[in-house]
């Protein structure tokens, strides 16, 4: 097997059933190790891990991207155009709502991307987004 540099990422949750709802059942992703406070996930190859916190997280600021505000911070993923449709569509027949519906931002431009954000159950702000030139996501 070959290694891949992979991230690491811990967010708090305040309901672990209502964490493996969303990210289990919803998003569809693994579950790995867990205990009665935590929950690893696989992220597509990176480690999500969900910690119990007691507390509901809310977004510290919110800044603005094209003349929206997004919420800061917020973690999600890369995906190829077609993955990243069928999880817009999978998310809406689990009737998740949006803080930002899927949208095609910068279009005609170099970075032109597909983006979504929404928020897990614990109030974890998420995005979802797919670069029409792949290539371009580091682009100056």
């Amino acid at each position: 097997m070959r290694h891949r540099p992979a991230v690491h990422l811990a967010v708090p949750v305040d309901d672990l059933a209502a964490a493996r709802r969303f990210y289990g059942g919803v998003l569809g992703l693994a579950e790995g190790r867990s205990t009665d406070h935590w929950v690893d996930w696989d992220l597509d190859g990176h480690q999500l891990v969900t910690h119990l916190a007691g507390q509901p997280s809310v977004p510290a600021a919110y800044g603005t991207v094209e003349g929206t505000a997004v919420p800061v911070p917020h973690f999600g993923l890369l995906l190829p155009r077609a993955r990243f449709h069928e999880l817009a569509e999978r998310l809406r027949a689990a009737g998740t709502p949006f803080d930002i519906e899927p949208y095609l931002r910068y279009a005609g431009e170099r970075a032109e991307q597909w983006t979504m954000f929404l928020r897990d159950p614990a109030g974890n702000a998420l995005e979802f987004k797919s670069f029409t030139d792949e290539s371009a996501v580091f682009a100056r």
